[in-house]
């Protein structure tokens, strides 16, 4: 298996811009494209439930950012994954915004207060998400 990645590889401006383009701002998204980042760009894609994004971070050698989204989702398969590539600090962040008290303090107590941010805005995300699909309004028919 290749090198797996984490988001601690990146430099925290590029974190907050990823932030910034999980929040939909576009020409953050466009900054990490055309920066040398697609994979954060697909990964907050991913995140936005956007499975084209989600096969894009497969096919193009970042299958745990691919597997992170589907544990921030609590999926079970993809929690045990992370778990069984030692894919820790991935772990962690997923459990973290999943909302697990223990990994949220973990963040806090490494004054990592970049990721602190972005796991607001992907609670902020999963909320949305939960609206969106109990709203009878906005489910795909």
């Amino acid at each position: 298996m290749a090198e797996l990645h984490s988001l601690l590889d990146y430099e925290p401006k590029i974190i907050i811009a990823w932030g910034e383009s999980l929040k939909g701002k576009r020409k953050f998204t466009d900054f990490l494209m055309t920066n040398g980042f697609p994979e954060l760009a697909a990964l907050s894609n991913a995140i936005n439930s956007d499975l084209e994004a989600l096969k894009w971070l497969m096919v193009n050698g970042y299958p745990e950012f691919a597997i992170l989204s589907d544990a921030i989702d609590d999926e079970d398969p993809a929690i045990e994954w992370l778990k069984r590539y030692h894919c820790d600090f991935l772990s962690t962040f997923a459990a973290a915004c999943r909302k697990d008290d223990a990994a949220i303090k973990w963040f806090v107590d490494n004054k990592l207060d970049v990721f602190i941010l972005i796991i607001k805005t992907i609670h902020d995300i999963l909320l949305q998400q939960s609206y969106d699909s109990s709203n009878v309004h906005k489910r795909r028919q």
